[in-house]
């Protein structure tokens, strides 16, 4: 892919992005409480999640035509090289309870490489951005990585998946909450990530993930200085979902070592720490 290709989808991706955001933020305002259906434990799913997805499928088939789209809500075929990850509105129990914690996510990807991300926030008008080798942005200002020095001083948070037993969880939990470290939830996992790499928290971690949740983040957060996990290895993986981590590297491998989560090899050392960002 050349130059001009993938300026065009950066650019966009963007307005996507922000089009579907005001979109989900619509029916944000206009939502009554209980309007929607369980797709199964704690997985909430609500009429918006469908209908942005829509939109933004929509919007890229007739931009790029030849390129593969993957969809939380409506599936698709990741065999393409070249691959749009979309979830439409993640944090959707937040969205659907009328907490103001939600995104819509796009990631695209190359041979399974994501060569762009980006994670919109409509409620606080917050557009997280990145693109590889080139850098991560909140509305056009550079983001970096925090640099908590300890863990005495380093706030991790942590998602949860039914695909793993809890005991995993509270193993976790318990590991990072006696070496001092605070330990928060916010239900949206897109967010989270987005946070790590701008500096608000320390790190995040999950046991699975799928692959439309976190693409975007991970991006991110390496494009800002971060340490990441191996997720996603091939372009195979983006069809199963995996473990991920993200961490600011002078405290990535104490959550690795809590959460069992391998660090990306290319992103540390020896001593787990990447000194060179």
């Amino acid at each position: 892919m050349n130059e001009l290709e993938l300026q065009t989808r950066e650019t966009t991706l963007k307005e996507i992005l922000q089009q579907a955001g005001s979109l989900a933020l619509h029916h944000f305002n206009s939502r009554h409480p209980g309007e929607y259906t369980l797709k199964g434990a704690q997985d909430f799913l609500t009429e918006s999640d469908t209908i942005v997805e829509q939109y933004i499928r929509q919007e890229l088939q007739a931009a790029f035509p030849d390129d593969g789209i993957l969809g939380e809500e409506t599936g698709g075929d990741t065999k393409n090289s070249q691959l749009w990850v979309i979830d439409p509105i993640d944090g959707t129990a937040n969205f659907a309870r009328g907490i103001a914690h939600f995104c819509v996510v796009i990631a695209f990807v190359k041979d399974g490489i994501t060569l762009l991300g980006g994670i919109y926030n409509p409620v606080t008008d917050e557009l997280y951005f990145a693109r590889k080798g080139a850098y991560a942005s909140k509305n056009n200002i550079p983001l970096h990585i925090a640099k908590t020095p300890d863990l005495q001083s380093a706030s991790f948070e942590l998602g949860w998946s039914n695909r793993v037993p809890q005991q995993h969880y509270v193993n976790a939990y318990s590991s990072l909450l006696s070496l001092g470290a605070n330990i928060r939830r916010g239900a949206s996992g897109a967010l989270a990530l987005a946070w790590v790499a701008e500096g608000r928290t320390d790190g995040y971690a999950e046991l699975h993930m799928n692959a439309w949740d976190c693409l975007a983040g991970l991006l991110l957060v390496e494009e800002a200085g971060g340490s990441i996990g191996r997720f996603p290895e091939s372009h195979a993986d983006i069809t199963s979902g995996g473990s991920v981590l993200a961490a600011a590297p002078q405290v990535a491998q104490a959550l690795s070592q809590a959460t069992q989560i391998e660090i990306k090899p290319s992103a540390m050392n020896s001593t787990g720490i990447d000194y060179d960002n």
